[in-house]
């Protein structure tokens, strides 16, 4: 697929933004003449040899081999979207390179740009006319995009009705102020969450992102290019400026492998087993532990907790198997987390939710531990795995199978809807199989408890499976939930990720402004796709609630459970049921 963030000799992360979007779209370069696709190698000497040509840059060893190892860090995407006539190959290296100087700062650069695009009616004096108006600015870094060049139709028509009509330009200012846009280079360390705390920097200016890049180095930096409007500078304001202060404010990047714990001094700790990489350890004289209520009989005793086996990996956590007082448990081990960060207080939400439910499509929560440093928390072991992965491993399955999983789901969110509870990422990948094939929701990590007033406003969850109200950070409520499950059903029905051929920014933009949803596979029963349409519908209103998802869903899988039976006892040819006749056949 295209990715949005693409790391060199990696298969990328997938991040989220925060901030309202206009138009992205990344655009591969065309092949060589010959024939033959472009490599780095061919972008960078080309690029090389038109430093060459402009004869005001000193190409010496060094600076040759710095640009060829900037090419060489970076995906092959960079090199054939960047724009190699100008000078913005050297400015990301800088920022790239003083990154690299000092890794606890966030380098940057902000520059006005310019978005010219020809109408296909516009005569030669037309064309001349309005580059007239131009003011000489930089082209954007990646402008090869035919949505930048579509918004510079629309700016365009705007500028002119404002020379029309002075006035809508308001007072003091000219039509060219007013289509002003900026792009924004930032470089840094790569860190979890990066692309959404940077969007949401630029969201706090009041700047609307219209164009985004972001690519992963192979040494573990990120570059990430911004394309901006609606700036409404105060006066003594400078944007440079504002965004410095604001880019301060962001924590620093986690230290380079993570730092253990602080031992308490005179504590014995007892060894945790865990074959081929180094043992997590519990200190038995922990700190206080947060308010909590009095029957706290969840805190576990890690004395009787052994970890087994690691299981997954993830920013801030780690999942493990193991033996709690001789059951089979899963255990998230949190990685390094300070009582003030946003992860510890995650931890600490995902507990007190996670006590409170007890459901058969619920991950069963056994106990945690609450006191630093032995954070983490204990739940039944799924030894099914992820629903994500069963889909991939098992390929196409029955539409009695599918509708099955589909109910468990449903089930265990109405449950968790009936006490006010918000999942917020809801996606196969946070659904788990027990030994049975029953599905139970997992990852409480950023639900919520829907606050008094029905609805919240913070973006959280995956692009590719978000609702659009959560994207644009409008309030929202459990409804968001639903439109994650329609996402979920297409799923199960292709098997594959939503709009793989998108980068997740490119999705996300498409849902909120093009009413983007996955393409409903033809052999789709008609019920299933209009229950489909229905879960991910734009206006949250006219989405179900998984009170009536449930039985509706329990009902088809019934209908389609009968017809799998009687379609196993008939002959070939005489196989036409249930599918052809939801078909409308």
């Amino acid at each position: 697929m295209v990715t949005f963030v693409e790391q060199a000799g990696a298969q990328p992360p997938i991040f989220g933004v925060s901030a309202s979007y206009g138009s992205l779209f990344t655009l591969g370069a065309a092949p060589m003449a010959s024939g033959r696709k472009r490599t780095k190698g061919d972008v960078c000497e080309a690029f090389l040899g038109r430093l060459a040509e402009r004869g005001d840059v000193e190409l010496d060893a060094v600076l040759l081999e710095g640009i060829r190892q900037h090419f060489d860090r970076l995906p092959t995407r960079y090199a054939l979207d960047v724009n190699v006539d100008g000078l913005d190959v050297l400015s990301h290296k800088r920022l790239l390179d003083e990154a690299r100087a000092d890794p606890t700062t966030v380098s940057f650069a902000v520059r006005p740009v310019e978005i010219v695009a020809q109408r296909p009616e516009s005569s030669p004096h037309e064309l001349q006319r309005a580059n007239s108006r131009k003011l000489g600015l930089c082209r954007p870094a990646f402008g090869s995009s035919p949505n930048l060049q579509a918004l510079a139709l629309e700016v365009g028509e705007r500028t002119e009705v404002q020379e029309a009509e002075p006035a809508a330009a308001g007072p003091g200012r000219s039509a060219e102020e007013n289509a002003v846009f900026y792009e924004i280079t930032i470089a840094s360390v790569d860190q979890p969450k990066l692309l959404s705390r940077l969007s949401e920097a630029l969201g706090d200016l009041g700047l609307n992102i219209r164009e985004a890049h972001a690519f992963n180095t192979n040494d573990g930096f990120s570059l990430d290019v911004f394309v901006v409007d609606q700036w409404q500078a105060q006066p003594g304001q400078n944007l440079e400026e504002l965004l410095g202060q604001r880019l301060l404010q962001m924590p620093p990047p986690p230290p380079k492998g993570g730092a253990p714990p602080t031992p308490v001094a005179g504590a014995s700790t007892p060894a945790l087993r865990l074959p081929a990489e180094p043992t997590p350890s519990f200190s038995q004289a922990a700190g206080p532990r947060p308010e909590s209520p009095s029957v706290d009989d969840w805190e576990i005793d890690i004395t009787q907790l052994h970890i087994e086996a690691k299981i997954a990996s993830g920013a801030f956590s780690n999942l493990y198997k193991g033996t709690y007082c001789g059951q089979e448990v899963a255990v998230k081990i949190l990685k390094d987390v300070h009582d003030d960060s946003s992860q510890y207080q995650e931890f600490l939400q995902e507990v007190a939710i996670m006590r409170k439910v007890r459901h058969k499509n619920v991950v069963q929560f056994i106990g945690a531990c609450t006191r630093k440093p032995n954070l983490c928390i204990v739940f039944e072991y799924m030894s099914g795995g992820s629903v994500y992965d069963y889909i991939r491993r098992e390929g196409p399955l029955k539409l009695s199978a599918i509708l099955k999983l589909a109910a468990d789901v449903a089930r265990g969110m109405d449950y968790l809807h009936q006490r006010k509870i918000i999942h917020r990422d809801l996606k196969a990948a946070n659904l788990l199989m027990d030994e049975n094939a029953i599905v139970k929701i997992a990852d409480f990590g950023v639900a919520r408890v829907i606050a008094s007033s029905g609805c919240m406003t913070a973006e959280t969850g995956t692009y590719r499976w978000m609702a659009p109200e959560v994207i644009e950070h409008k309030p929202y409520d459990e409804k968001a939930d639903v439109f994650s499950f329609g996402i979920i059903l297409w799923e199960l029905l292709t098997c594959k990720v939503p709009y793989s051929d998108m980068t997740p920014l490119q999705a996300a933009v498409g849902v909120v402004q093009k009413g983007l949803r996955p393409g409903i596979p033809p052999n789709c029963p008609a019920p299933l796709a209009e229950l489909m349409e229905a879960s991910w519908a734009g206006n949250p209103a006219q989405r179900p609630p998984f009170r009536e998802l449930a039985p509706r869903l329990q009902a088809l899988c019934a209908m389609a459970l009968e017809e799998e039976k009687r379609q196993e006892a008939k002959p070939v040819a005489a196989k036409q049921g249930l599918l052809s006749k939801l078909r409308g056949k």
